[in-house]
């Protein structure tokens, strides 16, 4: 049995050998997989390369699939593994396919939604022709119907909601230990939500969608997208937001609710914009029309090492680094500015850039998706091109 073709971590069983790659579930194979899917389909939309469109289609088939496999309709898993292999991670159950051919693990985090809503919405126009466009819909309503008629919960295998699978009012406007995620979840829903109206054309979706926003705030909630603790920064979380900034503003088109969306990516990109970070910035000037520092994007996509083996690296001991008084979200020593890009611990864009020190001693290898989505959406929009292009 050969799974489909996830992007994800490969781990090494000697140190660089790459001879002694032997892939491993990862605890978000949706995301990723999704992150590269958007990559393939702006590639195959700026070049119209057959082979960009091939691993797009096939991309886009394995991320559904993590639907499909699971006996809950609606419900994606994280990762799958053939049913003859013992599961890494036994933090939660792992569940059997329909037809007891593979595991499925059995939890999904809102950062699997924001990757497949994301990464269908852009598969669905730039790259699905007849073939795939039903497929695109079909999968995009069995999520969206699972979350609205549980009321905007993700909902297990065992009957509960999965520890970050929530986005409805009763806990982001009513309860207090959930206040950290108002903003971002209410950003969330309204991007899946107004994605799945432009994929679907299924009122239901848009009225929920308009009932989240009149009844119960959640553009007030946007505003206040991202605030954290000092120390505290969840870079995670600023992945989870600009993935979804791009469908809700790129479908929806009320003046006045673009005008409060725009504010909100304008004061998160503002609070990112130190980092360089070249899919943020991207993002940014392609949803609102303005400078988004594309000197400093193709300098920090320079700077991105061919070679993403997780090698040691240590820069907490330089007399030229000047380190943060603070520690990061998990103790990590950190710097006041990010470093070049190629002198840091390799990353995707998840991780922690002011992060110093880092790595596995090149015990894994990541992929370069946080090269490629960056580079084919700046040549889709045009903000670079191909030496000796027009």
């Amino acid at each position: 049995m050969r799974l489909k073709g996830y992007v994800t971590t490969s781990r090494l069983e000697r140190p660089g050998d790459l001879t002694t790659n032997r892939t491993r579930p990862s605890d978000n194979d949706g995301l990723w997989t999704s992150m590269y899917l958007a990559a393939q389909s702006y590639q195959y939309a700026a070049t119209g390369d057959p082979a960009a469109r091939e691993r797009a289609v096939k991309a886009f088939e394995a991320v559904a699939w993590l639907e499909e496999v699971t006996t809950i309709p609606g419900f994606p898993t994280k990762a799958v593994i053939p049913r003859d292999e013992a599961p890494e991670d036994t933090r939660v159950p792992w569940y059997p396919s329909a037809d007891g051919q593979w595991l499925w693990k059995g939890d999904c985090s809102s950062d699997e939604i924001v990757g497949h809503m994301y990464g269908y919405s852009i598969f669905y126009d730039l790259v699905a022709g007849e073939a795939e466009k039903p497929k695109v819909r079909a999968v995009v309503s069995r999520i969206m119907d699972h979350i609205l008629d549980h009321g905007y919960y993700l909902i297990g295998p065992d009957g509960r909601p999965t520890q970050w699978g929530f986005w409805g009012p009763d806990r982001l406007n009513q309860n207090p230990k959930d206040r950290a995620e108002r903003g971002l979840n209410s950003l969330e829903i309204l991007s899946h939500l107004r994605a799945a109206y432009h994929i679907t054309q299924k009122r239901r979706y848009l009225e929920a969608y308009h009932n989240l926003i009149d009844e119960h705030r959640y553009t007030d909630n946007l505003l206040r997208q991202k605030i954290d603790a000092p120390g505290h920064v969840n870079h995670s979380d600023d992945e989870l937001a600009f993935l979804s900034y791009y469908p809700l503003l790129k479908y929806e088109t009320d003046p006045k609710l673009r005008a409060v969306y725009l504010e909100s990516l304008e004061r998160a990109w503002q609070i990112e914009r130190p980092e360089r970070n070249p899919l943020w910035n991207l993002i940014y000037g392609a949803l609102s029309g303005r400078p988004c520092d594309i000197a400093e994007t193709v300098e920090t996509l320079r700077e991105i090492p061919l070679d993403l083996i997780t090698w040691h690296v240590q820069n907490s001991h330089r007399l030229d680094v000047d380190l943060d008084y603070l520690a990061g979200r998990f103790g990590e020593i950190q710097s006041v500015r990010v470093l070049p890009y190629d002198e840091l611990p390799t990353l995707k864009w998840n991780a922690n850039p002011y992060r110093l020190d880092g790595g596995d001693g090149g015990f894994s290898e990541e992929d370069g998706t946080h090269f490629l989505l960056p580079y084919w959406m700046a040549r889709y929009y045009g903000f670079i091109v191909e030496e000796g292009g027009v």
